[in-house]
C-alpha cells in the first residue's frame, strides 16, 4: 500500500492535538520510564469509588443475566434502554426535566458523540450552503478540532480576561462581541471547561441559551466534567436542559474512561438521528459502562457519591495543587485560571520567551508531559500571543507524581525566562 489515502483518510491520519494527548498519555502509561504525566485526562483513582464498582463488577458476575448483559448481548443503538430510562427516571425526579427513555442515547464516549452531533448539525448541505458550529468563548476542549468532516467546521470568539487577586484569572463571555450568523448550525461550550476549569455562570448561560433560542439553534452543552455528574465543580451552578439543549455527558470522570460511554441528552429527533447513526457505524454501543453503573443511577446514589466522595476529591487536589505551582513559580511572573471545576491547572505565563508547544517538547524531553495551550483555540484563525503562553497541567494523579511534576515544570520555566 502507498499511503495514499482518501481526502477523509488523509483529514484523520495526520497529526492533531488531540492524537498528540493520546500518544502521549499510551507512552507514559505503558513505558517503565519516569514519565510524569500531567498532561492527559485520565481521572483520579479515588479507593472509595472504585471499591463501590468493583464490588459490582463482583456482583454482575454472580448473576448469569446480568453478565449476559454486560458482554453476551447487542444493546438498542440507542444504548442499554434499562439504563436510560432509569437515568430518565433521575433527571426528572431530581430536575423536573420532562425526559423518557427516547430523549437518550449513549455513544462509544464523548468523543464519539461529538463527532456524530457536530457533522449532523454542522457542514455542507444539499442546497450547496455550509454551515458551522459556534464556540462562544475560547479556550476549548481540545478534542473539539478535528472532528469536523471539513475545514473550518467552528468559528470562536476569544474570551474577556478577567484580572483578580493572587494571580488568578477568569475567561468570560465577551457578549458585547457575540453574535450567532445566519451560517451558525448549533453553539457548544462545555462547562466546566477542558482545558481552563472555566465553570460560565448560571447567567451566562441564560444568556446563550436565549441567544440559540432566538437564533433557532440548539445549545450544545459539554457537561463531561459537570451537571448533574460527575459534578466536578467547586463553584456555584445549576444544572441545565430545555428542548433546546443537547446536553452530553460522560461515565469517564467518574473513574470509568477505559468503559467509553457517553451521554446525551435531547429531544426525540436528535436522539433518532444519532441512533440511526450507530447502527451504521458501529451497530451497538457497548453495554459495560451502563450495566456497571446502572444500580446508582436507579437509586439515585449517584448524585450524592460525586456530591460526597468526587467533589471534594477534586476540590482538595485542586487547591493543594494551585498553591504549589504558585509556591514554585513565586519569582516568575504567572497566572492561573481561577480553579472552579475539572482537574486541571491553566498555566499563563506572560511574557514567555519561547512558544507554549516549544515549552512543552523540553518538558516532554525532560519526562514531564503537559499540553502546550495553543491546541485549545479551536475556529481561532487571528494570532494571540496569549494562547502561545499557556499550558495545560493535570493535578488528577497522585500527590508524588504531581509535586514532582510541578517542581520540574517550575526549574524549565524559569531556565526558559533566564535564557
Amino acid at each position: 500500500m502507498t499511503g495514499d489515502w482518501s481526502k477523509f483518510g488523509k483529514r484523520y491520519t495526520r497529526s492533531t492535538g488531540a492524537l498528540e494527548l493520546m500518544e502521549d498519555l499510551g507512552v507514559a502509561t505503558d513505558s517503565d520510564a519516569a514519565t510524569l504525566l500531567l498532561g492527559g485526562g485520565n481521572p483520579g483513582r479515588i479507593p472509595e469509588v472504585q471499591k463501590i464498582f468493583r464490588q459490582r463488577l463482583k456482583e454482575i458476575a454472580a448473576d448469569e443475566a446480568s453478565f449476559e448483559r454486560l458482554v453476551g448481548n447487542y444493546a438498542d443503538p440507542s444504548g442499554e434502554r434499562r439504563f436510560r430510562r432509569l437515568l430518565a427516571e433521575l433527571l426528572t425526579r431530581e430536575y423536573g426535566w420532562a425526559l423518557s427513555a427516547d430523549n437518550v442515547a449513549l455513544t462509544a464516549g464523548s468523543q464519539t458523540g461529538f463527532f456524530l452531533l457536530f457533522n449532523l448539525l454542522a457542514g455542507e448541505f444539499s442546497d450547496g450552503s455550509r454551515k458551522r458550529v459556534l464556540l462562544p468563548v475560547t479556550p476549548e476542549y481540545i478534542g473539539y478540532t478535528d472532528v469536523g468532516l471539513e475545514e473550518e467546521h467552528f468559528v470562536a470568539r476569544l474570551p474577556k480576561i478577567q484580572e483578580l487577586e493572587d494571580d488568578y484569572f477568569k475567561y468570560r463571555v465577551d457578549f458585547d462581541a457575540l453574535t450567532i450568523a445566519q451560517d451558525v448550525a448549533a453553539v457548544c461550550v462545555s462547562r466546566p471547561t477542558n482545558p481552563t476549569g472555566n465553570v460560565i455562570t448560571d447567567d451566562e448561560l441564560a444568556a446563550l441559551d436565549k441567544m440559540a433560542r432566538e437564533a433557532d439553534v440548539p445549545l450544545i452543552l459539554d457537561s463531561a466534567y459537570g451537571l448533574p455528574f460527575p459534578r466536578i465543580v467547586f463553584t456555584d451552578a445549576t444544572p441545565l436542559w430545555n428542548d433546546n439543549i443537547i446536553l452530553c455527558m460522560s461515565l469517564s470522570k467518574l473513574g470509568l474512561p477505559g468503559v467509553r460511554t457517553g451521554i446525551v441528552i435531547a429531544r426525540e429527533e436528535v436522539i433518532a438521528a444519532l441512533t440511526r447513526m450507530t447502527a451504521v457505524l458501529s451497530l451497538a454501543v457497548g453495554s459495560v459502562g451502563p450495566v456497571l453503573t446502572e444500580e446508582l443511577i436507579a437509586s439515585g446514589k449517584i448524585l450524592s457519591l460525586c456530591e460526597n466522595l468526587i467533589t471534594p476529591f477534586y476540590r482538595s487536589k485542586a487547591l493543594a495543587a494551585c498553591e504549589l505551582l504558585k509556591d514554585k513559580l513565586a519569582d516568575i511572573p504567572h497566572k492561573l485560571h481561577v480553579p472552579e471545576g475539572a482537574f486541571f491547572l491553566w498555566l499563563w505565563l506572560p511574557g514567555l520567551p519561547i512558544s507554549s508547544a516549544r515549552l512543552y517538547s523540553r518538558l516532554k524531553d525532560s519526562g514531564v508531559f503537559v499540553i502546550s495551550g495553543h491546541h485549545f483555540f479551536p475556529g481561532v484563525n487571528e494570532p494571540w500571543q496569549h494562547r502561545d503562553e499557556c499550558l495545560r497541567i493535570s493535578y488528577a494523579q497522585d500527590e508524588a507524581t504531581v509535586v514532582r511534576g510541578v517542581e520540574m515544570i517550575a526549574a524549565e520555566v524559569r531556565r526558559v525566562f533566564a535564557e
